[in-house]
């Protein structure tokens, strides 16, 4: 449905829609938000985003979105640099990062093998990461994936050519299972399952 407006407001709202989370329907309210509310968070917004595009980087060790390159996180010296735990993307980083439970480095593989995607090895960021591994010293790799069926494919395969190019690397993977506060009755058999399996 068309927004009665002209075309710079339809164009407005056909990409804020492509947002994630954002359908035509709260496209349109955030439009709306966003115009009636010009000088208190319209304009600022386009300039962030504006400074966000020229100066916003992809780190070329890890992969993480940084102004500069190597990011914040590379430069650390605080930062254990045997220790890479490697991630889908930079969203999962960002997790792993307020969870304050990592003081390690990281590797964002750029996304997941999928055959059904047509994601391939050499789509991902895996090369980097092998290269990386003996050349920095790294005595622990830890596969943070997701608990999918991509992610245990690209998990298998990372930790299958980790053991074949870096020898001696120590390859572990996330705990999966019962999530803290989560209810047995309320759980799905697989994460049941998963859970008995990797008891402790």
């Amino acid at each position: 449905m068309a927004v009665a407006g002209g075309p710079e407001i339809e164009r407005l709202v056909q990409l804020l829609a492509k947002l994630p989370g954002l359908g035509p329907r709260s496209a349109r309210r955030a439009a709306l938000f966003l115009l009636k509310r010009r000088a208190l968070v319209m304009q600022p917004l386009a300039a962030a985003l504006t400074e966000a595009a020229e100066k916003v980087q992809p780190c070329r060790i890890c992969g993480n979105l940084d102004t500069v390159d190597p990011c914040a996180l590379c430069r650390d010296p605080r930062r254990d640099g045997t220790i890479v735990c490697v991630v889908a993307d930079v969203a999962d980083l960002w997790a792993m990062e307020r969870s304050g439970a990592f003081r390690g480095r990281y590797h964002v593989l750029g996304g997941l093998l999928s055959a059904l995607d047509g994601v391939r090895p050499e789509d991902l960021a895996i090369a980097g990461l092998l290269a990386r591994v003996p050349a920095d010293g790294v005595a622990e790799v830890i596969l943070a994936l997701n608990a999918t069926v991509d992610g245990q494919t690209t998990a298998h395969y990372v930790a299958e050519r980790l053991a074949a190019a870096a020898a001696g690397v120590r390859v572990t993977r996330l705990a999966h299972g019962v999530p803290v506060g989560g209810e047995l009755d309320y759980l799905d058999d697989g994460t049941l399952a998963a859970a008995m399996k990797a008891r402790r």
